[in-house]
């Protein structure tokens, strides 16, 4: 396992830790896109099935488990637990716009004609469109604050470490996993315009705002 993995990992679990404090704390989940959570806790329940039949090191295993729970808790606290401070108005993304077709391309596109492998590249085509309901939701209100920004830097640095461990694979291992690759490319392109706002506006002290949508 290489350091971008690590880092990785890492900046992923920190992004997840940022949102469920920033509710808890809040005790609002207002900003949060509660579609998007859904479709990240459905990205790791058809990921991670092989829990059940394949151990391939502690720190994978414990890593998905966590990922698993964080999911699942965020899910209960938007739905549930904070349920009337979810801004249901403007979430209002039409998940089976992404779901139909990541659902088609998974049976199409894939490693093995097999349940486990084909809910796999479910899991890997959905993730890199899960944000969308929270950047639409966004791009709704017009604004964000700024612990939920810091919620999605981290998130899509995550992806673009993915991409520099995948070309150190690739020169170091000759390993290549095009399903992967495309698909995170794809999720870190959408994070592009927010990385730019990110670092010329939040990081400045500024709130960032994006134009609201005629």
């Amino acid at each position: 396992m290489n350091i971008f993995r690590i880092l990785g990992d890492i900046s992923h679990l920190l992004a997840i830790i940022i949102l469920l404090v920033k509710i808890h704390k809040s005790k609002s989940c207002a900003g949060i896109s509660g579609k998007s959570q859904i479709l990240f806790a459905l990205v790791f329940t058809t990921r991670y099935l092989d829990l059940f039949t394949t151990f391939i090191s502690a720190y994978n295993t414990v890593m998905k488990v966590i990922f698993l729970i964080c999911a699942y808790v965020t899910v209960y606290m938007i739905y549930v637990k904070f349920r009337k401070t979810f801004d249901a108005e403007n979430d209002s993304f039409r998940l089976e716009f992404l779901l139909v077709p990541v659902t088609g391309l998974s049976f199409l596109e894939n490693h093995s004609f097999t349940p486990l492998e084909i809910l796999w590249t479910f899991s890997i085509y959905l993730e890199s469109v899960a944000i969308l309901p929270q950047l639409f939701m966004i791009s709704k209100t017009g604004e964000a604050e700024t612990i939920t920004t810091h919620y999605l830097f981290f998130l899509g640095l995550y992806r673009a470490l993915y991409i520099a461990n995948w070309v150190w694979r690739y020169y170091a291992e000759n390993f290549y996993d095009q399903i992967a690759v495309v698909s995170g490319v794809v999720q870190t392109i959408f994070y592009c315009d927010f990385f730019y706002l990110y670092v010329t506006k939040v990081l400045k002290g500024k709130k960032l705002s994006l134009p609201m949508p005629v």
